[in-house]
């Protein structure tokens, strides 16, 4: 995927239905989740192993990151490749990132071979992402803005004029904004704030 042209990516909000497949006897349940970092990652894993403590395997992929991309696909004691790699197929296939794809599987007592097994999991990761809202966001940077409190009222009115987003700021005699801006206007941002001596505008 690359995102160098332009500063929009795919991803999911919010939690994706539960969706269900079953093959000879074996049954794969799917779930697509919205993660930023490891952490949401393991989280979201714990608690599908304790939901489905009886399973047999917890086979995922994820994606994270819009410039540096980050991903893993694990098969969980599947044989090599025949379950983390269909599902990370389908997250590329999709084109998100910033996503989590689990699917669980119940044994059925009939085995269903490496073929049927990578159709299985690629089926089961496309139901889960099909079952998600993928929306469209935009690759923000964030910069500081350092200034003294005389200058107050001239960085206001850029922020509004910018029509930039405040994420935190702190007001004392020296003042911080922490703003939040589209990658594709940040040249425009940068020279605004060249000719301004007294204001610093760092990245972060």
């Amino acid at each position: 995927m690359d995102f160098s042209e332009n500063d929009l990516y795919k991803t999911i909000d919010f939690p994706s239905e539960e969706v269900l497949l079953k093959e000879k006897n074996s049954k794969f349940f799917g779930y697509a989740f919205p993660v930023t970092s490891e952490e949401d990652i393991k989280e979201n894993l714990e608690r599908l192993r304790k939901e489905h403590f009886s399973a047999r395997h917890w086979c995922y992929a994820y994606q994270i990151g819009t410039e540096k991309i980050q991903y893993r696909a694990n098969d969980d004691g599947e044989p090599n490749n025949s379950a983390g790699m269909p599902i990370y197929g389908q997250i590329q296939s999709f084109e998100v990132t910033n996503v989590l794809v689990v699917v669980v599987r119940y044994f059925g007592g009939v085995k269903l071979g490496v073929g049927g097994l990578i159709s299985a999991y690629k089926t089961a990761a496309q139901m889960a992402l099909e079952n998600a809202t993928i929306v469209e966001k935009t690759i923000n940077k964030h910069f500081i803005i350092s200034f003294s409190y005389a200058h107050m009222n001239k960085v206001m009115r850029i922020i509004k004029e910018k029509n930039l987003q405040i994420v935190s700021q702190k007001m004392e005699m020296d003042c911080e904004i922490e703003i939040s801006i589209r990658k594709k206007n940040v040249q425009n941002l940068l020279d605004t704030f060249e000719s301004l001596y007294e204001i610093k505008l760092t990245e972060i």
